[in-house]
């Protein structure tokens, strides 16, 4: 797998528009910083580190209200998107969020503004 947020996002999305409760996705640290992006700002209810055989999972619980979730990949293995903190600008006029990869970790980019940094810019959510 060469782009494990993308696969993330996929799975993410897939299992909303099909009205699942949960799904599971491989384990990795960069996923559960942005499951806990996700869970702050009420995007799923729960996640949980699962152990299935020789790899650990993520089980990921979604909240049942939202009928559609848009996710949107921004920074690809292939070009990678670096904004600095003067550039950050909100999403679909501060109704989504931005999440940004940046030297004090997964933010989303009204905390990275807060912060005075800038970062990669993952993904964003609405």
């Amino acid at each position: 797998m060469t782009d494990p947020i993308a696969d993330l996002l996929t799975r993410i999305r897939n299992a909303v528009k099909a009205r699942q409760g949960e799904t599971v996705v491989p384990y990795s640290k960069i996923k559960i910083a942005v499951l806990e992006v996700m869970k702050k700002r009420n995007f799923i209810i729960d996640y949980k580190v699962v152990k299935s055989g020789n790899f650990d999972e993520i089980e990921i619980m979604f909240n049942q209200k939202l009928d559609e979730l848009n996710l949107k990949r921004v920074s690809k293995p292939g070009k990678r998107i670096y904004i600095k903190r003067g550039a950050i600008r909100p999403v679909i006029h501060g109704y989504g969020i931005a999440i940004f990869s940046t030297p004090r970790g997964i933010m989303t980019g009204d905390e990275a503004v807060k912060s005075g940094v800038g970062g990669e810019y993952l993904c964003e959510i609405w």
